[in-house]
């Protein structure tokens, strides 16, 4: 079984989910050369979502179909699957949670689900909900399983903090096991009064959390220590990015040698330098993922690269509603624009 992030024509289509949704990501095989993948959604008043979905995707002719809501569950604007496949997590970006758990003081929620599969051992697109607990921060926005399968990284964008948590051998959320507590402000007076975390991403070795921090422009390394779900800082010195960008999402090109954050106030990408002994960043490139001539609201979402570490794709919401391309030099790491493509969609924008 293949976790459909990892194909090489689905990080485009995930990039362009991402302007339009609150985000998908994959599940497995059902045959060959046929996939499904599930979407995360606002089900706040007003909206008309419900919960997660799931859709069926054909890579030999692109097509994609809907299945129908897979759970119903509050807000899971970000949602991951475990290394196994047999379980998906998504966050409940709420501030006011009041299952199990919750002590009083605000919270969101983070969800476990079972992937149910027919007899055959393919999933079915449905999902069975196993447990929820507090974040122990509020308006959770991304989680990201470790490599081990053990523990639940997520990031809570209101409250800047980051979480790591416990997961059962069943496959349900147990207790946390580390907090970690951003501070701080940046230019934006409207966005920017306080730290909002938006991203932890961990290297393929399991040693280095990226945590992408929009409210203090600042982009945080940790060690991650899998035998205990715990993070320490990698050091006092850590990669800044110009007052008002907004780093928002990162992705580690497959040779390690480089990284690329998004910038979602900012639209632009900055490519760094890695040394994935050290997890020491070093920037050399920002460059716009929008076209010269573009005027509108920026506000930029994902990052992704292709599994050949050839391209990038860097998502335009705002008045983008694009997918900016980029070819990546494999020696140098830099970006050169390619194309920019049309979502064929509006994205009404949620500030977070």
């Amino acid at each position: 079984m293949k976790i459909l992030r990892n194909l090489s024509r689905i990080s485009a289509l995930l990039v362009a989910l991402s302007v339009l949704t609150a985000f998908a990501v994959a599940a497995h095989v059902a045959k060959k050369g046929k996939y499904i993948f599930f979407v995360g959604t606002y089900t706040e008043e007003g909206s008309q979502s419900k919960g997660i979905y799931a859709y069926s995707y054909d890579a030999d002719t692109w097509k994609v179909r809907p299945l129908g809501l897979a759970a119903e569950t509050t807000n899971p604007s970000w949602v991951t699957i475990s290394p196994n496949g047999r379980f998906l997590y998504a966050v409940n970006e709420i501030s006011n949670y009041k299952g199990p758990g919750n002590k009083g003081t605000d919270n969101g929620g983070l969800s476990a689900f079972s992937i149910d599969r027919d007899k055959d051992g393919h999933p079915t697109g449905n999902l069975t909900f196993l447990n929820e607990v507090v974040t122990q921060g509020t308006d959770p926005c991304y989680v990201t399983v470790d490599k081990t399968g053990k523990y639940a990284l997520l990031a809570n964008y209101t409250s800047g903090t980051v979480y790591v948590v416990r997961i059962r051998e069943d496959g349900g959320l147990g207790v946390g096991s580390t907090v970690i507590f951003h501070s701080g402000h940046s230019a934006n007076p409207q966005r920017q009064t306080s730290a909002h975390v938006h991203s932890v991403d961990l290297s393929p070795d399991n040693r280095f959390a990226y945590v992408d921090d929009l409210g203090i422009d600042a982009l945080k390394v940790y060690r991650f220590d899998e035998s205990r779900g715990t993070l320490t800082s990698n050091g006092p010195k850590y990669p800044r990015f110009d007052p008002g960008a907004g780093p928002r999402h990162f992705a580690l090109h497959p040779s390690s040698k480089f990284a690329y954050v998004i910038s979602e106030m900012q639209g632009t990408v900055t490519a760094f330098s890695n040394d994935p002994t050290t997890g020491t960043l070093q920037s050399f490139q920002t460059i716009s993922t929008l076209p010269k001539d573009f005027k509108g609201e920026i506000e930029d979402a994902e990052v992704e690269i292709h599994p050949s570490g050839k391209f990038l794709y860097a998502s335009n919401r705002g008045d983008g509603n694009s997918i900016a391309v980029f070819a990546i030099d494999g020696e140098k790491g830099t970006l050169t624009p390619v194309d920019y493509t049309s979502t064929l969609g509006r994205h009404r924008a949620v500030l977070r």
